[in-house]
């Protein structure tokens, strides 16, 4: 399902995923990571870890789960870690609970190793703001099919900012206050006509920093929002995971390491208002 996005203000720092079908240079295996954990509560005295490993030879297609020899995470502040362990054999899948207060305070390190080497990457918890308002709209973009989603939340005009919204189906859009600092503000997200009625919907903003937010920026642009849905990537985007094995440091990972506080609100499509 293809999705178009539309902000009120003309600010050119925006980037939107399409999901598309292209066929890319298959490569050598790559170890994929995906370490984004999402911290939705930061009241709950525990949070649930979880990390998928997979190997993929192209940009996008995961071909198998990976199978880890170790995976921690390391409070290099407190000097406290955890395990992770493999939910179930071969999924790829590892989990952990640790408290959220070692996850929200401090340096926080990823450590792992893969077929005899040694992955590793830091990040610290980024704050983010709450959604203020989540309304279905009326407004077209192209034609008379799409559905409009107005989000709408206030920047905090004590820190500079940058955002991801995950807006469901693959769909992920990137911001940062330059030019709404401290100030309101309001985007039009538009579904197109594949999105059914009565469809509920999860949209979550998730703070993240410059680094990742470029990093985002990246897989957007190659994925088709600046250089065409159906350029082909002519390089891989590098997350922040290195191999500090020192064998091979350029048998890096593909995907990022980062903790984000999340907040999400859910609406309900209802065809008929869209079209009054």
């Amino acid at each position: 399902m293809r999705r178009i996005f539309f902000i009120l203000l003309l600010v050119p720092i925006l980037a939107c995923q399409d999901v598309i079908d292209v066929e890319l240079p298959v490569g050598e295996p790559r170890l994929v990571i995906d370490a984004v954990i999402r911290i939705n509560d930061t009241s709950q005295t525990t949070t649930r870890i979880r990390v998928k490993a997979s190997q993929s030879s192209s940009f996008f297609d995961s071909i198998t789960p990976a199978a880890l020899q170790k995976i921690s995470v390391t409070n290099t502040k407190n000097n406290t870690f955890i395990y992770l362990q493999e939910t179930d054999f071969g999924t790829g899948v590892y989990e952990a609970t640790w408290e959220t207060a070692q996850l929200i305070d401090g340096e926080l390190e990823l450590n792992l190793n893969y077929e005899d080497q040694a992955f590793q990457a830091k990040t610290k918890f980024i704050p983010t703001v709450p959604i203020d308002s989540l309304r279905q709209g009326s407004s077209n973009l192209f034609g008379d099919d799409e559905t409009e989603v107005l989000v709408r939340f206030t920047d905090n005009g004590e820190r500079r900012d940058h955002y991801l919204f995950d807006f469901n189906f693959g769909e992920y859009l990137v911001t940062e206050d330059e030019f709404y600092q401290g100030q309101q503000f309001e985007l039009s997200f538009f579904y197109d006509k594949d999105l059914k009625d009565q469809t509920e919907l999860k949209i979550s903003l998730i703070g993240v920093d410059k680094v990742f937010f470029n990093y985002m920026n990246q897989i957007l642009q190659q994925s088709g929002s600046t250089s065409g849905p159906f350029s082909t990537p002519t390089t891989t985007v590098r997350g922040n995971i290195i191999n500090i094995s020192g064998q091979n440091n350029d048998n890096f990972a593909l995907g990022y390491f980062a903790v984000c506080q999340t907040f999400s609100r859910t609406i309900v499509i209802n065809k008929e208002t869209a079209s009054n």
